[in-house]
């Protein structure tokens, strides 16, 4: 039987999350933009959802958008505000490990004029708070950061950079795709603008998403058509996909402080076996970091070749970001913490949720040390 210890890169489905789904794909197909009784039943589904998220997160229904993934969410972000906002200024602020949808957008724009200032982070991950407030000027319009780096699990400050943030009046875009589920959210205690959210990173379904956006704060529109989502996100609604998403989020934040109890045990055993593997050390934050994350790099073992092994042993896992599977660069991540490019690329990264076990942990740290002694003859 199959492994699984690679859920930062997708989750499996839940069985609740479908249930809720099939109708809506098959027999409740109605265009939610139409006026006819089928039609609004879909769109009080799309309400429905808005509803669930919304309470779950700590904020108004009529600040959720919907869109078709992390990727719009933080694309939308970082290009809406940049335009809207172009005429007090043109400079933002990110880190040097963000996701590349972050960093791809910020590239866009500096190819059209912007200025970005890509913050260092230190050993662990960390950006320095100091840097980000002397980075700050007037043309200053934008920071973007993420809550926790789907890589190396490091979870950033986000409470303390949100205030330095309103202090300077400079809108916030927090990237919280890998927090959703793994940490507690509460957004009206959060000095935030914006934030993104992916389904299919909580058990939901691929193909939808979430864009936090604050009342009142300005934002020009990615895609345009229709008047969908307030005339702010154009394109038929993905029915099926919302009501996933909803019930997703539902299901993510129930128990939530029991789930990271249990999921942290079984991260802080796998990270104690590894450890007493020489030649093996972690990568990010031991304390501040999500509870199913686990990054080493392991001096001597080829991150490529020990995947093909633990592939061969039906386990899964990765050596970074599944966005960047099949690059020969070392993690731009691992590079920002100062790694050389041999550890960064002899890395092996294992997440885990509530799904797991601590059998699994055992059998999978077994696996891994036997592979490590192959390897290294």
């Amino acid at each position: 039987m199959s492994i699984n210890f690679d859920k930062a890169a997708t989750t499996r489905l839940k069985e609740e999350v479908l249930n809720e789904m099939l109708p809506y794909l098959n027999e409740f197909y109605a265009n939610a933009s139409s006026i006819y009784s089928p039609a609004q039943k879909s769109k009080e589904k799309i309400e429905s959802s808005r509803m669930k998220i919304s309470s779950a997160l700590g904020c108004k229904p009529s600040e959720i958008y919907f869109t078709s993934g992390g990727t719009e969410s933080d694309n939308w972000a970082i290009k809406g505000i940049a335009d809207s906002l172009r005429e007090k200024g043109n400079h933002i602020i990110t880190s040097k490990i963000e996701h590349h949808a972050i960093l791809n957008s910020a590239y866009f724009l500096e190819e059209r004029g912007y200025r970005v200032t890509y913050l260092n982070v230190d050993i662990d991950g960390f950006i320095s708070l100091k840097e980000l407030e002397d980075s700050i000027c007037d043309e200053t319009i934008l920071i973007s950061t993420m809550l926790a780096n789907n890589e190396i699990g490091t979870i950033e400050p986000i409470e303390e950079i949100g205030k330095i943030a309103k202090e300077k009046n400079v809108i916030y875009h927090v990237d919280a795709v890998q927090a959703l589920g793994n940490l507690p959210i509460d957004l009206k205690n959060l000095d935030v603008d914006l934030m993104s959210f992916s389904g299919h990173k909580i058990n939901g379904p691929a193909g939808v998403g979430v864009l936090y956006i604050k009342d009142k704060t300005k934002i020009t529109p990615l895609l345009h058509g229709g008047a969908q989502e307030k005339s702010k996100r154009a394109g038929t609604e993905n029915v099926a996909g919302i009501i996933g998403m909803g019930k997703a989020v539902e299901l993510a934040v129930e128990n939530i402080n029991g789930k990271i109890d249990y999921i942290s045990k079984m991260r802080n055993k796998l990270i104690e076996n590894l450890l007493s593997i020489d030649g093996v050390t972690l990568n990010g934050s031991l304390e501040n970091r999500l509870p199913g994350n686990v990054n080493v790099s392991i001096e001597g073992v080829d991150s490529q070749e020990m995947l093909i092994f633990l592939d061969r042993k039906d386990i899964c896992a990765s050596s970074g970001s599944a966005c960047n599977t099949g690059s020969i660069k070392p993690s731009h991540v691992l590079k920002a913490l100062g790694l050389s490019d041999e550890l960064a690329k002899d890395c092996l990264r294992l997440t885990l949720d509530s799904e797991n076990t601590l059998e699994e942990v055992e059998e999978v740290s077994k696996e891994i040390k036997k592979i490590i002694k192959i390897l290294r003859k």
